[in-house]
């Protein structure tokens, strides 16, 4: 009898923890949605503009290099000289405002922001339009069935010197970040690995699976972890999220690097944009 209480107990102790942790998921999930959904989110990227040395004009008329798709018809110039990048409002006496890439410092005009980014070379204007069609016609996020095996506590493996990953994206372009080490772990009884960069202080995973093209974005997804303690990292699969390219076609993204071709499934995590609840449903 006491055995049997305590195989009760055991089991209840359990059950509890895997509903805790899916509520944990799912919550998770929800301020990820409302995150993309918030008025500075992926949703609003409406634009992007590349500048050409010297004066780029901004405003809705379309003789402007930067057309916007309401407001005066000249807001006014944005400057390119030297690597940096300037403002000038079209009101005549008003000075230059330096714009820092990169940044949240934007130009605004009632709902329309406009954000100066950095890539190789090259400067573009970034547009968020909070009345933006991609936000107002938004469907919502769909997800692999939370299961607690694909939450994988890892190995990480440091490098004695400092490494950079080549990390190449949509545009053709690709870019040396840094890279502290690399995560091995084992799934369906195999090993693998993942090399991380460093992203505000957390590790970023940018990698691909068997799902990538198939059940999840083509072009494969992100994952966050905590970095390494203990020589542990923790990969939470069910937190693998889209890039800001399955939203927007103005966002200029990551892509996996080769290291980071899994030859596994990984079932877990978010779906294609596009796929119905029904979808997630039969992956149970």
């Amino acid at each position: 009898m006491r055995r049997w209480l305590l195989i009760s107990v055991i089991s209840a102790a359990s059950a509890v923890a895997v509903d805790s942790y899916q509520q944990t998921i799912e919550h998770w999930r929800q301020q990820h949605e409302t995150t993309l959904k918030a008025d500075g989110g992926w949703l609003t990227v409406t634009g992007l503009f590349w500048l050409k040395p010297g004066e780029n004009r901004a405003g809705s008329d379309p003789s402007n290099e930067i057309a916007l798709p309401r407001g005066p018809a000249h807001l006014g110039e944005f400057q390119l000289r030297n690597g940096a990048v300037s403002f000038r409002p079209e009101r005549r006496g008003s000075s230059s405002t330096i714009l820092k890439p990169d940044t949240d410092q934007s130009i605004s005009v009632n709902d329309l922001s406009l954000f100066v980014i950095h890539r190789g070379e090259r400067y573009a204007i970034r547009l968020k339009d909070k009345q933006s069609k991609l936000r107002r016609e938004f469907t919502g996020l769909h997800w692999f069935p939370v299961k607690e095996e694909y939450r994988i506590t890892a190995k990480f493996v440091p490098f004695e010197k400092p490494v950079f990953l080549t990390v190449p994206n949509i545009l053709g372009e690709s870019t040396q970040e840094p890279s502290p080490g690399y995560a091995v772990f084992t799934l369906h009884g195999h090993e693998y690995r993942l090399q991380p960069v460093l992203d505000e202080g957390e590790l970023f995973f940018i990698f691909r699976d068997l799902t990538t093209g198939k059940e999840t974005y083509p072009s494969g997804r992100f994952l966050y972890a905590s970095p390494a303690k203990d020589g542990k990292v923790v990969l939470d699969f069910n937190k693998a999220e889209n890039p800001p390219c399955a939203f927007t076609p103005y966002a200029t993204c990551p892509l996996p690097p080769p290291q980071n071709r899994l030859a596994v499934r990984i079932e877990a995590g978010e779906l294609n944009y596009g796929h119905h609840a029904s979808d997630s449903a039969s992956l149970r």
